[in-house]
């Protein structure tokens, strides 16, 4: 499982890590399996692990006053599932993030990716570009929320992230994208159409 969080870094970095920067990286992360359904985070509890994805799908959301799930992250194999608000701010989530598909992932405390920030510089430069793309995502996403219409939001999420339409079901993505289960149908209709 390793081995996946190791050619991450290297990939992201485009450099090469030491045999012992690989053991302090190996020590820190533990394996953890979710079965479907099951919570890597409970809302009101605080965030204390990041979780990179070896295997799987979850999603992270919040339930409204109503019960209404809203889905405000997806992740998939190579992502990094997190509250980064609650693990910061040492508050109570939220959120929920739970295994949408079974799921394996290596689990570092906050503690411990701080350490590995300091003592590793690819792994710093690795939490870094993480980071900014991150925020460029949110931006983008923001925007897109607030300007664009069902059918190009629809399709500027499709063609960013079509292992996602593979994988997740027409709620969770119309949640995702703010719209109803109904209009994500039609304008699915309508894009096969042209």
């Amino acid at each position: 499982m390793h081995k996946n969080l190791l050619d991450y870094i290297t990939k992201r970095t485009n450099s090469t890590l030491t045999n012992d920067e690989e053991a302090l990286i190996i020590a820190a992360f533990q394996p953890k399996k979710l079965r479907k359904k099951q919570y890597f985070l409970q809302e009101g509890n605080v965030c204390k692990y990041v979780g990179f994805i070896v295997k799987g799908a979850m999603r992270q959301y919040s339930i409204d006053d109503k019960g209404v799930e809203h889905i405000v992250q997806l992740f998939i194999e190579n992502w990094w599932a997190s509250d980064r608000e609650s693990a910061v701010m040492l508050t109570p989530s939220k959120y929920n993030i739970d295994a949408w598909e079974d799921t394996d992932l290596l689990i570092a405390t906050t503690a411990d990716m701080l350490d590995l920030m300091a003592k590793i510089p690819s792994f710093g430069q690795m939490t870094r570009l993480m980071d900014e793309r991150s925020f460029i995502a949110s931006q983008r996403r923001l925007n897109s929320a607030i300007s664009n219409t069902a059918e190009k939001r629809y399709q500027e999420f499709a063609d960013n992230h079509p292992q996602f339409v593979q994988r997740f079901p027409q709620h969770i993505i119309a949640s995702y994208l703010g719209i109803t289960k109904d209009t994500l149908s039609r304008v699915r209709k309508q894009a096969l159409k042209k």
